[in-house]
């Protein structure tokens, strides 16, 4: 067949579109926005289907938007187009760890170490899942592994800092991060990761000048801006602190933490009128933030504002809280407002987030026993006992749990075991003191009731009448 010498094949237009439409993406991409490459890359693999480095491209750009899912999608494409591609599979085995598919993570990362032993992101990569399995151990051997081949890099740094840390080993952490920051200064939140760690080991001084050094580079960072505000107010600097979420509040007045942490500087200040006004911010700008609403019920039962108090604890129940601390502190306002059913769930709750808490067995143990389950009160305070059994309260709790199941001779040794204690303690030798007065009264009540019908007499007389708690 002939053509004219000026004909143009159709597709050949077409694919021009395409690759101007892929190099428009490319530079929406290096300017950061995301949304526009994702849209170009589209309109090219629309007019191209058959290119599969596009598929690896649009990979990348939904990582950097966080939509690892649909990434995927993506490289799996890429991979079908493009072979058995080690960059391609390493991609695809990072997201498969970040959507906790772990099996399948490190079944490509071995499969690449097969096919290229010499490949070092495929163990610099493995020491992140590894970590997120707990298995640090191996971790740390895909970080010699890695250094084998690179020892200078600061990715791996980074990443067996974060197993590190996750260990409680925040010294080395901190070491690992300062390394990385040595090596690549410009490495994403490397101050403000080394200000966590010195944060967890105590160092104050240090995790200042990192959350300073983080900010210096990065100073409208919202999520930095608010640890180090929460840093601040946890080491008692509250003016401070406050000035950091003031400062939050004025790049978005709609950011719920700021209003919530805000309101806890003007608790630690005792201006408690104020708080409760941020925490009911806080709730308006964001009703699914946990916290605020146990503190209106905190704030309405001190005011005794009973009904409104147990209201916002329900609330604040029905958010499903995870932090052991605060589901304890939930427990025992529900127990001051009589609520032992949503006492006994908190205390069950904690428990579930940390079995070695004696805290929450004692607390669950009281509620029941207020309830009249005296056998499983009785369970869980001996299990707070056994797990600390230096706490007076324990053994105090336990003596009571004695008197009401009449064995005495249990409730008195308990009462002295806490004495030994801290003998020092008044409020103690009284309480001793009314435990061995009640079970004496006790005794005697058994015997003179053996007699018959004068006990019944004698049951009548106020000194007969059984103790209330």
């Amino acid at each position: 067949m002939m053509f004219p010498d000026d004909f143009q094949d159709p597709d050949d237009h077409l694919w021009d579109q395409a690759e101007r439409a892929a190099v428009e993406a490319w530079d929406w991409y290096e300017k950061g926005q995301m949304q526009q490459a994702l849209e170009k890359l589209a309109e090219a693999i629309e007019l191209n289907p058959a290119n599969g480095a596009w598929y690896f491209n649009m990979g990348l750009t939904l990582d950097a938007m966080e939509r690892y899912e649909e990434a995927i999608g993506y490289y799996t494409r890429a991979g079908e187009s493009g072979g058995e591609d080690v960059e391609i599979m390493n991609a695809l085995a990072v997201d498969y760890t970040r959507t906790c598919e772990y099996e399948r993570a490190l079944e490509l990362f071995e499969k690449i170490e097969a096919m290229d032993p010499t490949y070092e992101p495929c163990y610099c990569n493995r020491i992140i899942t590894y970590t997120e399995l707990e298995q640090h151990e191996k971790a740390e051997q895909m970080f010699y592994l890695a250094q084998q081949i690179h020892a200078d890099c600061p990715i791996c740094f980074y990443n067996i800092g974060n197993s590190l840390f996750s260990r409680g080993q925040y010294d080395r952490a901190v070491w690992c991060w300062e390394r990385t920051a040595a090596l690549d200064p410009l490495h994403p939140q490397i101050h403000y990761r080394i200000a966590q760690a010195c944060w967890a080991a105590g160092r104050k001084e240090q995790a200042t000048e990192a959350f300073l050094k983080e900010l210096r580079g990065d100073p409208g960072n919202l999520e930095v801006i608010l640890d180090f505000g929460i840093f601040l107010l946890e080491t008692g600097r509250i003016e401070s602190a406050r000035e950091k979420f003031n400062r939050i509040l004025e790049l978005d007045p709609e950011f719920a933490p700021a209003f919530f942490y805000k309101g806890e500087t003007l608790l630690h200040l005792e201006r408690e009128g104020e708080a409760e006004c941020c925490y009911r911010q806080a709730v308006e700008a964001d009703r699914k933030l946990k916290g605020p609403r146990f503190r209106l019920a905190q704030l309405c039962a001190r005011s005794g504002r009973t009904e409104e108090a147990i209201r916002y604890l329900n609330l604040e129940i029905a958010a499903d809280p995870d932090d052991p601390d605060v589901l304890l502190a939930m427990a025992w306002t529900g127990a001051q407002l009589g609520q032992l059913e949503s006492a006994c769930r908190c205390f069950l709750r904690a428990l579930e987030e940390d079995r070695m808490e004696p805290g929450a067995f004692y607390g669950l143990g009281l509620c029941l026993a207020l309830r009249g389950e005296y056998e499983g009160a009785e369970q869980c305070v001996r299990q707070a006992i056994s797990m600390d059994p230096q706490n007076p309260d324990y053994h105090v709790a336990g003596a009571w749990l004695g008197l009401r199941q009449r064995k005495w001779d249990l409730a008195i040794r308990r009462a002295e075991v806490a004495l030994e204690i801290r003998p020092e303690s008044r409020p103690l030798r009284k309480a001793c003191r009314e435990i061995r007065r009640l079970v004496r009264i006790e005794k005697l009540k058994e015997k003179i009731t053996s007699f018959g019908p004068v006990a019944r007499c004698l049951e009548s007389l106020p000194f007969f009448k059984r103790p209330e708690e």
